[in-house]
């Protein structure tokens, strides 16, 4: 399966106008060939299974030596075999953030607290290698290595905590497993959310391939057992106010499932 990737450069972060932007990201992507595509043609196999650029592209890529087999270059024609090592160079270009910093709230020997902005990802994925909560750290703090306890998606901002080592992360996710850490949303949304505390128990589904989670529509109460499909969700909605066209609501999420609140709401 593939890797997160290693980059080759140390881009720098730079400011113009009101984003931060990354120089150009020369990556190095590792893939482990899945059973599923053994027996295909090295450019049938990136066309069908990474279908975010035309299969021309891939043919130059095979040609040109940007994609390797075991560390040699190959023929467009070439079958692969499972368990081959199979490498993507390519040039990254990373989207900007709207941010330069993240502000620290507070530093402890074993643990961080920081205040995360909307439009950055937490640790890298997808596109983003730099311009994250734990790239912009170490960046402009020096502060590294750094380890998630926990995740806020991109367009999130909220307090976010960061652990110094990887035993004092996974002695908070144990923490948060365990329900003795809640976490709480603020959303505003469009129109007038009902006054009475909502109780939403509808299963998600998350289709890891499109980056999507979608609910089946039914009842929203207490003991709703309807929906067969996805796992298990439940999250808690107060209404704290309206202005008769927008309202804010505090969201608890019970289980924590991805895009849970969104596709609830």
């Amino acid at each position: 399966m593939a890797n997160s990737g290693e980059p080759t450069g140390a881009p720098r972060l730079y400011l113009p106008k009101r984003y931060t932007l990354c120089e150009t990201l020369l990556l190095r992507v590792h893939l482990s060939c899945k059973n599923r595509w053994a027996g295909k043609t090295i450019v049938d196999m990136f066309a069908e299974e990474f279908k975010g650029r035309p299969r021309d592209y891939y043919v130059l890529a095979v040609k040109c030596g940007r994609i390797q087999v075991d560390g040699q270059k190959v023929h467009v024609s070439y079958i692969v075999q499972p368990s081959q090592k199979i490498s993507h160079f390519l040039h990254r270009h990373e989207p900007p953030v709207m941010v330069r910093d993240v502000a620290v709230l507070h530093e402890e020997a074993d643990v961080l607290t920081v205040c995360k902005p909307a439009s950055v990802p937490v640790h890298p994925c997808g596109q983003y290698r730099k311009n994250t909560v734990v790239g912009i750290l170490q960046a402009e703090h020096g502060l590294a290595p750094l380890f998630p306890v926990h995740r806020l998606d991109r367009l999130v901002s909220g307090l976010l905590i960061l652990a110094r080592s990887a035993s004092k992360a996974d002695l908070f996710r144990q923490e948060i497993e365990s329900g003795m850490v809640q976490k709480q949303y603020i959303a505003k949304v469009i129109g007038i959310f009902p006054e009475d505390e909502q109780v939403v128990h509808a299963n998600v589904n998350y289709n890891a391939r499109e980056g999507r989670s979608a609910v089946e529509v039914g009842e929203v109460c207490e003991n709703s057992n309807t929906l067969l499909k996805g796992k298990a969700a439940c999250t808690k909605f107060t209404r704290i106010c309206t202005d008769g066209t927008h309202s804010v609501i505090l969201c608890k999420p019970i289980t924590g499932r991805t895009h849970q609140i969104r596709v609830h709401l």
